[in-house]
């Protein structure tokens, strides 16, 4: 479970970081899709894409911190 969340986070983080980047240059770093797609599909995110993809690096930074706290059996 642990490497699983970890696995989760990584991506999460890495999605969102790269979402900023396309943010902040204007659109045409194309790296990942996923957060595009994610800001441009859903209604209450429009003009708010770069606080969407701090988000999602936020969650999956915490992910992979509360991933690394649970115990290895």
């Amino acid at each position: 479970m642990k490497k699983i969340l970890e696995g989760i986070g990584g991506l999460l983080l890495v999605a969102g970081v790269a979402g900023v980047i396309r943010e902040l240059t204007g659109g045409w770093f194309h790296f990942m899709g996923l957060t595009r797609f994610l800001t441009e599909n859903v209604g209450f995110l429009e003009g708010r894409e770069l606080f969407a993809n701090i988000v999602v690096a936020v969650f999956g930074l915490v992910l992979v911190i509360g991933a690394g706290r649970i115990a290895q059996d």
